[in-house]
């Protein structure tokens, strides 16, 4: 079982035990309290696996609410469980993952015992993403929006290249002010170089948009033509979500 870690004044996380080609070293279940306070806030509660849960939850101590970043189940599949632990109301974007209280809207403020969320809408990787800024502590909990390691995948259908796009200049734009210091991600390490990374995710989506439309242009028609051409470096495991995430390219470059 993962230890507790320490991040910030504010957040910890428990490593949740589900290693994968997705998911890297596991899911982050992150858990958020102001110093002193006895109520907390835990975001992501992950995979509904019992030993991790029983950790969050001896970690948490009285759960106040529980927050989704976005819908995917190694996130969002221990919902139930956690509130049947704790009886806490949950909130996402979707109201299919909120129980007793109202879905998260973009730029509201969540308040708990001095504790502040700031939420911050960041559809890309999937269309409910959202992010949540600790401004006392100048850390974005980004999802999958921005993972520890490596980039993220943005797959047609539900993931969609625009919003992905803005959503990273307005990640950028929070650290260029200085609101954010700190990237408080689902997947992987904590990011405590966010401008590099961001320029980074920006910079390689843009060449990646280049190389798509130069295996197009040289007669590529479908997806797969596309993937076998440009990500002919990629381990061919991943090709499956490499697919998916150009169509998420094609279908932005004919809108473009």
């Amino acid at each position: 079982m993962s230890e507790r870690q320490h991040v910030t004044d504010r957040a910890s996380f428990i490593l949740a035990d589900n290693p994968g080609i997705m998911t890297l070293d596991g899911t982050n279940t992150w858990i958020l309290r102001e110093p002193g306070a006895s109520r907390s806030v835990v975001v992501d509660p992950g995979p509904d696996l019992a030993e991790h849960l029983d950790a969050v939850v001896e970690a948490a101590g009285e759960v106040a609410l529980v927050l989704f970043t976005h819908h995917h189940g190694d996130h969002t599949d221990a919902l139930a469980s956690i509130v049947a632990a704790t009886g806490a109301p949950t909130r996402a974007i979707s109201p299919e993952y909120t129980r007793d209280a109202d879905p998260l809207t973009d730029g509201e403020r969540i308040e708990l015992d001095g504790l502040l969320i700031d939420v911050v809408a960041a559809p890309g990787h999937t269309k409910d993403s959202v992010a949540f800024l600790l401004p006392q502590d100048r850390a974005l909990l980004s999802g999958d929006m921005v993972l520890g390691r490596g980039t993220t995948v943005v797959a047609h259908p539900d993931g969609a290249l625009g919003p992905y796009l803005e959503s990273m200049r307005r990640f950028r734009a929070l650290v260029a002010a200085g609101e954010v210091s700190t990237i408080l991600p689902g997947h992987g390490p904590v990011v405590t170089d966010p401008g590099t990374v961001l320029d980074f995710y920006l910079t390689h989506r843009e060449e990646r948009l280049g190389q798509v439309r130069d295996a197009v242009s040289r007669g590529a028609r479908t997806a797969r033509e596309v993937v076998e051409t440009v990500y002919a470096d990629v381990d061919p495991v991943l090709w499956g979500a490499a697919e998916l995430s150009v169509r998420a390219q094609l279908e932005y470059l004919e809108g473009a």
